[in-house]
């Protein structure tokens, strides 16, 4: 029987050490997804009282970010406010955060899906804060409910697009582009344009991905050939052969020049 060759990873038989290779090659999703888990659980079995104190205690509202700026933006993103949608969060985490996790290493995709979830929650209560000075939003809204880790699963959409090739990438990015778009274009919450600055930031991480390191060796590779061709042209003196009122041919008796030395 002939062995694996190196470098070739074979499919597993086993579907229970697949999916514990699955979960060790994309740590942190599932590491954030455990902490999910057990939040969620945490607010299930609270009374309602308790549960409503909780969420809003851990939302990144603008009075949590003014009271506690730091710790509410980290630890927003690790509630959800249904516990009951945690199944549909365990899919969407799988399909988007384990594979772009995989493809660019987790330390990449902490960056970038972390990345957007500070800024697009920030972004969206500057919106927020406009608007109730703008007399259009109560001031109640100060303590409006904003946890999820909904900014981070569009920003992990955004970089899947990469990962897909032509010409089902234009097909995932039409629908991508059309789930969000569709909110942000008819009433949008802050929610919504949230969810936008978090995709356009997953879009901008093209450049961490591993598709643009491999477009810069090839780039690399390409303008080799030409540097090569420019070094071994034959200088223009030598590129005529002979001249014709040149000496004739050298007599064998006749001693030429040693190596080394000047013709």
């Amino acid at each position: 029987m002939e062995p694996p060759r190196p470098g070739v990873r074979t499919r597993c038989a086993n579907p229970l050490v697949w999916a514990k290779e699955w979960v060790r090659s994309s740590p942190g999703t599932h590491i954030w997804l455990l902490v999910i888990g057990v939040t969620s659980l945490v607010v299930a079995s609270a009374s309602e009282g308790l549960g409503e104190f909780l969420v809003h205690r851990t939302s990144s509202n603008i009075h949590e970010l003014n009271e506690h700026p730091l710790p509410s933006l980290l630890i927003s993103g690790f509630w959800i406010e249904r516990p009951a949608s945690f199944l549909l969060y365990v899919v969407m985490f799988e399909l988007l955060h384990a594979n772009v996790e995989r493809w660019t290493g987790t330390t990449r995709w902490l960056l970038t899906v972390g990345g957007a979830h500070i800024a697009a929650t920030l972004a969206s209560q500057e919106l927020v804060l406009l608007a109730i000075e703008g007399h259009r939003l109560p001031r109640s809204m100060t303590h409006v409910v904003d946890i999820g880790v909904s900014y981070g699963l569009a920003a992990a959409a955004g970089v899947l697009t990469y990962r897909l090739r032509p010409p089902w990438r234009y097909g995932y990015l039409a629908v991508v582009l059309v789930f969000f778009g569709i909110p942000l274009l008819t009433g949008a919450s802050f929610t919504d344009f949230g969810h936008a600055i978090a995709l356009t930031m997953g879009f901008a991480a093209w450049p961490l991905t591993p598709a643009a390191a491999a477009g810069a060796e090839e780039a690399g590779e390409a303008e080799e050939p030409g540097e090569a061709g420019e070094a071994g042209e034959v200088p223009s003196d030598k590129a005529h052969g002979p001249e014709t009122a040149g000496p004739g041919p050298r007599s064998p008796a006749e001693p030429g020049p040693r190596d080394g030395q000047e013709r």
